[in-house]
């Protein structure tokens, strides 16, 4: 299917690319097209005191990710925390450059690997079903709400969670994700919100944490507890800023790529074709989470002067990356604003790419083909009942709320998840 984004943002030197609105509003791929032709490295100014160049182009956005020893991710990799450093830096496994990131990713990696997926297979199959069964009672139904629930389920049940204390640790990681958005806002202030989400999570798993060190158990806050860095084991404050990271990077993509696919697809048949045509399913959900790329950017810090595109960036300045726009890159991609579930070859990086590839992506993609085959499988003619409602934030790139309509197939579609 065919789109061109319709931008009610001007697309020159003008625009804020930090504005919450324009993500929650309006659509900032124009404003990247426009960047990656006549400037796909530039200067954004924040404030009277702070900036970042901005990335725009796939190939420049891959060697930033790829480059640790020039682009770091010690200082911090959200712009939340421009200018802040952060301060679990060395010590959470998304703010530690290689070798220390690799000590700790690689005993996390095994818990995380395609066998460890297959053997919650059978639990995400029945929580989707579940979700999504309201469908079939006709009315208008909230896609978007039902699969919020999905990420935490999963990894809440890996991380050995309750399952009532699910809604609040899901509804605090996307307040720190959106903290812009009025529907999750705490006083009405972007920085209370933050304050409060970040206090929630952190009490909440310092908790876990100090209950589980005399029985770590073989899930993954044991994993954490059990993991050794330079000889030593991990600090309860350590382990805990893990948890966070690994909370808020599954909660991040899974929704957003189903709710965006239907989004686009709803009442052009595309949906019911994925679904007859088992075939498809693979090259189906890497283009939905192309199309998606629900990380909306990854910041860097330069930590020697260099050079990008041409142009001269110093030691000390911060560098944020456009997942988006990198994934709808002409350069990379024929005829990028199609979302075509057949599409090969599909190079997009909305995992990212060099050492902090996303930990969790065998997860996701395992989740995500779960997902689509209990909705497209069991339900057909797939309506939008109301515009997409998209979540203010410069961080997901996400839809709040989608309502839509359906009915259930007579029998279940051929689709393999």
């Amino acid at each position: 299917m065919d789109t061109v984004a319709q931008c009610p943002f001007a697309a020159g030197a003008g625009v804020d690319l930090v504005d919450a609105d324009l993500y929650g509003s309006g659509d900032p791929h124009a404003i990247w097209a426009e960047h990656r032709k006549d400037s796909p490295v530039r200067w954004q100014q924040v404030g009277a005191d702070k900036g970042f160049w901005s990335v725009t182009r796939h190939a420049d956005i891959s060697r930033v990710l790829r480059e640790h020893e020039t682009f770091s991710s010690q200082q911090g990799t959200l712009l939340n925390l421009l200018g802040a450093g952060d301060p679990a830096s060395g010590s959470q496994l998304a703010v530690t450059d290689p070798p220390r990131h690799g000590e700790m990713r690689e005993p996390l990696q095994r818990a995380l690997s395609i066998r460890a997926a297959e053997n919650y297979q059978a639990d995400i199959r029945a929580l989707v079903a579940e979700l999504v069964a309201p469908l079939a009672e006709g009315g208008p139904f909230d896609l978007a709400e039902a699969m919020s629930s999905l990420p935490m389920a999963v990894t809440g049940t890996m991380m050995a969670i309750p399952a009532a204390d699910w809604p609040l640790l899901t509804r605090a990681a996307i307040a720190a994700l959106a903290a812009d958005d009025p529907a999750y806002q705490f006083r009405g202030s972007a920085e209370a919100t933050l304050r409060r989400s970040h206090r929630e999570i952190f009490a909440y798993f310092q908790d876990v944490v100090t209950s589980r060190r005399k029985h770590p158990g073989d899930d993954l806050i044991g994993t954490l507890l059990t993991m050794r860095v330079d000889g030593k084991g991990l600090s309860d404050g350590q382990i805990t800023a893990n948890c966070y990271s690994l909370l808020i990077g599954a909660i991040v993509t899974t929704p957003q790529v189903v709710t965006s696919a239907v989004a686009q697809l709803a009442g052009t048949g595309e949906l019911d074709r994925w679904a007859d045509d088992p075939g498809l399913m693979n090259t189906a959900v890497e283009e939905a989470v192309r199309w998606a790329s629900p990380t909306n950017h990854f910041m860097r810090y330069v930590a020697r002067d260099t050079e990008l595109a041409g142009v001269p960036i110093r030691a000390g300045e911060a560098v944020v990356t456009w997942l988006g726009s990198a994934n709808r890159d002409e350069a990379v991609f024929r005829d990028p604003f199609r979302f075509d579930i057949a599409r090969k070859p599909n190079k997009h990086i909305a995992f990212g790419v060099g050492p902090h590839y996303c930990i969790g992506h065998t997860i996701a993609r395992v989740t995500l083909r779960i997902a689509f085959a209990e909705l497209l499988g069991n339900f057909t003619d797939l309506q939008l009942a109301a515009k997409p409602v998209r979540l203010r934030s410069n961080i997901i790139a996400g839809i709040r709320e989608l309502k839509v309509t359906g009915r259930r197939r007579s029998s279940p579609a051929a689709v393999i998840g």
